[in-house]
């Protein structure tokens, strides 16, 4: 397994819909893999495919108890009941910001095997689904802040204060469903 760089705010790539998948084969579970590896190695919670620049239907998660990969996935349930706590992201590092999320979220998807499976979050994970289920549909956290806090962290991307990684040598491009995946060889949610 390998961390993949990850996609910062200003990237095209986090802005566009990802694309169902189709092909559960092994180039799927090595990019769920690294992507699980690369989560971790940053601190985060989630990290949706997009953010690796890979324009695929592919979130990894992991909370205290438990860790996945999903693929596919739909939104079945959203609790009307709401929870606010502080969000951050991965590729805005750095930024922590109050946001509001659903209670529960569950979900219906597919593993990297393609086999079907149902997803239930509560707390922490609720939000983590739909931090991630947003970054494959191109939507980023700061759409959800409040206006000042909005204002707040553009402002302060404007002013560099974003905690950038080191560059990477080489990005992988955001690609269709069909294209090449990266090879292994080569406290935010995310």
């Amino acid at each position: 397994m390998a961390e993949l760089p990850i996609r910062i705010f200003g990237d095209p790539v986090l802005r566009e819909r990802a694309h169902e998948v189709t092909d559960f084969d092994d180039r799927l579970r090595r990019l769920a893999g690294d992507m699980l590896e690369t989560m971790r190695a940053a601190a985060g919670a989630g990290l949706a495919a997009n953010q690796v620049g890979v324009l695929q239907r592919l979130f990894t998660w992991e909370t205290e108890d438990a860790h996945g990969a999903v693929v596919n996935p739909t939104i079945t349930f959203e609790s009307e009941e709401v929870q606010e706590g502080d969000e951050g992201c991965l590729s805005f590092p750095g930024l922590f910001y109050p946001t509001t999320r659903p209670l529960q979220v569950h979900i219906e998807a597919r593993d990297v095997f393609g086999e079907e499976l149902t997803l239930e979050g509560e707390g922490l994970l609720a939000r983590i689904i739909a931090h991630e289920i947003d970054h494959l549909n191109g939507i980023l956290f700061i759409e959800h802040l409040a206006r000042h806090d909005r204002k707040d962290a553009m402002r302060r991307i404007r002013r560099g204060e974003l905690e950038y990684p080191p560059p990477p040598e080489e990005l992988p491009d955001a690609e269709g469903p069909d294209a090449e995946l990266p090879n292994a060889e080569g406290g935010a949610v995310a």
